[in-house]
């Protein structure tokens, strides 16, 4: 652990300065990250369309989403050791080291070059999850989620705004040279280097580091250090988890929630382009997906206020009831676009609502020196259970159908609800 301990611990005014800092400070990299990433995923499918074909265009995002879930690890292990600040820098950075790749690739239409850019890419996805854990290492208890929350929204402005910068970076590139749709990456990595630059500069206390130091102070600080001296691996993570029971429950609420929300959400183009003509489908796709991301980001500051409000394990509850409502709303719309918006917007809702109180919950659930590397675990475990059900929708959908397959989705959420409602007892003083 490379914290200084002896350095004195900042007085509870001083902390809440820090917060309010923070928070302002996150919450302007959270919208110029989520730019960034959103461009991404905006053009990233057809750039890899035209450089390796159709059949493998949809392995790109798969990519990004897999190095999102495994940069997780090396970046948590940075913030374990040495705070905040220098991971979520080496995360931008690796973002921005992939938009470049990519675009090397779109110039010299080498798909190997591509696909590694792609996977490097999604560290600006993990740069911006790990953002949301920052922002309660300082918070009050009683504030974390409507904090957490906070980060979250702010990934709405950057994926409103996100298509205008998409169009305006591939038609100035285009004069320099850049082959179409090469443009938006290297506005991806421009934007990624900046948030990596604001954050080195500017988070400054580290606010893990910060909480720690309050942790060291107070007289329960033992079971802290008896954490942090069993490792920093995913292994030590697991045998945290796994001895609190709140832990397990906010992993398996991040997780299945956003499993649920993946593998319908990602089907629901092909769905649309059943009964829609070839010039209308990228239309109604666009509004139908555009209305699922206000599901996800634009009401968080409520979930967040719920979460703190009526507790993190109802929330996690009322998301997955509202997972099953989206579930059976979308499996049963049939050729009816209305009834797919409605079930597309209550996924974004049931998502957001098992994010932010699952992520709530298990950062308050962990000691303050293994936190970071708990949190790596759940944003990986969160990572390959989108990816693969990305890679299992596909298969479902052609085999079954989609009613089928809003219906194993709902099959889905039947552990995390058992979980949610066996008893999950507070330690006190656990968080520290």
């Amino acid at each position: 652990m490379a914290t200084d301990l002896t350095v004195p611990a900042p007085s509870r005014p001083d902390v809440a300065r820090i917060q309010r800092r923070t928070l302002r400070l996150l919450f302007a990299t959270q919208t110029i990250g989520g730019i960034g990433v959103t461009i991404g995923v905006a053009v990233g499918t057809l750039l890899a369309a035209r450089i390796a074909g159709t059949a493998v265009a949809g392995l790109a995002q798969s990519a990004a989403v897999v190095g999102a879930a495994l940069l997780a690890v090396p970046v948590t292990r940075i913030m374990t050791g040495y705070g905040r600040r220098p991971g979520l820098v080496v995360a931008y950075l690796a973002g921005a080291a992939g938009g470049v790749l990519v675009v090397l690739a779109a110039v010299t239409r080498q798909v190997p070059l591509l696909f590694l850019g792609m996977l490097l890419f999604g560290g600006g996805s993990a740069a911006n999850l790990q953002a949301r854990y920052t922002a309660v290492d300082l918070a009050e208890p009683a504030r974390r989620g409507r904090q957490l929350s906070l980060i979250v929204w702010a990934t709405t402005i950057g994926a409103v705004a996100a298509p205008n910068f998409a169009t305006l970076a591939d038609h100035t590139t285009g004069g320099w040279g850049l082959p179409p749709l090469a443009g938006p990456f290297a506005f991806s990595a421009t934007a990624f280097v900046l948030a990596a630059v604001v954050l080195l500069i500017l988070l400054r206390p580290d606010p893990l580091l910060t909480a720690r130091r309050l942790a060291a102070a107070e007289p329960v600080a033992a079971p802290a250090g008896a954490a942090a001296r069993r490792g920093t691996g995913m292994r030590s993570a697991w045998r945290v988890v796994r001895e609190r029971p709140a832990a397990r429950l906010g992993i398996a609420a991040v997780a299945v929630g956003h499993l649920v929300m993946i593998a319908v959400m990602s089907m629901t183009p092909v769905r649309l382009g059943e009964f829609h003509h070839d010039a209308d489908v990228l239309r109604v796709v666009g509004v139908v997906l555009s209305l699922h991301i206000a599901g996800m980001y634009a009401l968080a500051p409520v979930v967040g206020w719920l979460t703190d409000r009526l507790g993190r394990r109802p929330v996690i509850l009322g998301g997955v009831g509202v997972l099953l409502a989206a579930c059976a709303v979308a499996g049963t719309a049939g050729h009816h676009t209305p009834g797919l918006s409605v079930g597309l917007v209550l996924l974004g809702l049931g998502w957001s609502a098992t994010m932010v109180a699952g992520s709530t919950l298990l950062s308050e659930s962990v000691p303050t020196a293994v936190r970071p590397v708990v949190q790596g675990l759940s944003d990986l475990t969160m990572g390959l259970a989108g990816a693969g059900a990305a890679a299992l929708s596909g298969f479902v959908m052609r085999v079954a159908g989609y009613p089928t397959l809003t219906l194993l989705a709902a099959i889905a959420v039947v552990p995390l609800v058992a979980l949610a409602l066996r008893p999950v007892p507070t330690v006190p003083g656990e968080e520290d």
